[in-house]
């Protein structure tokens, strides 16, 4: 299929190349070579679109990223000089190229300036948030968005109509050495990721987050980070015990996927899988994405290419059509 979007797309910047090549040496079999496509941005990275039929990509900033930073000011600084690094490295390329703005979730309202800077004067296409925000006098407190105090940066995200993209960042301080120290083999992909980014999302469901603003778009990738899976023991236990105990979220946990939340192919490249997302949440809720450079174009586009639906119309759907109406994209590669 021709003229995919992606938006799961990392990158990192250019002067944190050893940072970065020391951070891959923990999970990637070929730490150069995954440093190498993290730090490029529009050499390798298109020409691998090109070759695999990707039409567009919406870069954001690698994970851990700003919310390993505990000090508010040095993460508000790193945010501010990734969004105006990206900008400028992909001015050249607007019809394959956008981005997710990076944000220090230190403060609310800092968050929703630097959001609102990026989305009006940058044109950047929402923003990808790396899970809790580090905090504390030795970065082992976890800030969640899901108070009333975030609903200034909420409100921001509704008024500006862009999506926000919940991504998971490693387990650090007393969290890791008490729970995922002895078991690293599960930190990431294989299981903490999708526990991390779980019970933020859903920590937003039962706090209110999408009753106090019902137009938010949230997206989460990994094929709903397992939720999909347990959504009918979710939506029978919130309605049928929590709420009668007083839990007060308007609706059921059903209809908050089908008005707020998104999820994406990203990492998780499986047939049945999909066919599964599909009857449980239908194709108008979820969008194809690869999890480069953590997973391969070919890995990804290969298989993607190759999905074969009960409704063809949804292979295009999630390939390009639901992202081209969520980001309200103009003309790209093949986006026709």
């Amino acid at each position: 299929m021709l003229g995919k979007v992606a938006l799961e797309e990392a990158f990192a910047l250019p002067r944190l190349q050893e940072k970065t090549k020391w951070w891959a040496s923990m999970f990637a079999v070929h730490a150069e070579k995954h440093a190498a496509e993290m730090t490029d941005v529009t050499k390798t990275r298109i020409e691998y679109m090109d070759k695999h039929g990707v039409g567009y990509t919406i870069l954001s900033y690698t994970a851990p990223g700003v919310q390993d930073i505990w000090d508010p000011k040095e993460a508000h600084q790193l945010a501010v000089e990734i969004n105006d690094y990206i900008a400028d490295a992909i001015k050249d390329q607007p019809d394959r190229l956008g981005a997710f703005a990076t944000l220090s979730m230190h403060d609310p309202s800092e968050a929703a300036a630097e959001l609102k800077r990026c989305v009006t004067q940058l044109g950047f296409k929402g923003a990808l948030v790396n899970d809790t925000q580090r905090s504390g006098p030795d970065g082992d407190d976890m800030m969640f968005y899901d108070g009333d105090e975030w609903d200034i940066f909420w409100s921001t995200v509704t008024d500006l109509s862009v999506p926000f993209y919940l991504h998971p960042r490693n387990p650090t301080g007393s969290i890791h050495e008490k729970l995922w120290a002895k078991r690293k083999w599960l930190i990431g992909p294989p299981l903490s990721f999708a526990q991390g980014v779980s019970l933020h999302l859903l920590g937003m469901v039962t706090n209110g987050v999408f009753d106090r603003h019902p137009s938010l778009q949230v997206i989460i990738g990994h094929l709903g980070e397992l939720i999909p899976f347990d959504l009918w023991r979710i939506n029978h236990w919130f309605e049928d015990v929590k709420k009668p105990l007083g839990l007060s979220c308007q609706k059921t946990i059903r209809e908050y996927f089908a008005r707020n939340i998104w999820i994406t192919t990203s990492g998780h490249f499986s047939t049945p899988t999909l066919e599964y997302c599909i009857t449980e949440l239908g194709s108008d809720r979820i969008l194809f994405s690869i999890d480069y450079p953590f997973e391969s174009f070919g890995d990804a586009c290969n298989w993607y290419d190759g999905v074969r639906l009960k409704n063809e119309g949804d292979v295009k759907k999630i390939g390009k059509e639901n992202a081209k109406k969520l980001f309200k994209l103009g003309a790209f590669k093949d986006s026709e």
